[in-house]
């Protein structure tokens, strides 16, 4: 799983999204929490664009 975020989340709430989330792949699917990979990449709003702007633009 890759989830894409803006920087400024704690390490608490990254620790609870990744718990929940494993959680929720392993009831959904069927899996072990250990076949669960999670990676977080915290993307600056100034390098996320959305609609052919700029998130840092407003």
């Amino acid at each position: 799983m890759h989830l894409e975020m803006h920087p400024g989340r704690t390490l608490e709430q990254k620790r609870a999204f990744v718990r929940e989330a494993t959680q929720v792949a392993v009831e959904t699917l069927g899996c072990p929490p250990e076949s669960v990979d999670i990676l977080i990449s915290e993307v600056p709003r100034d390098a996320w664009a959305k609609g052919g702007k700029l998130l840092a633009d407003g």
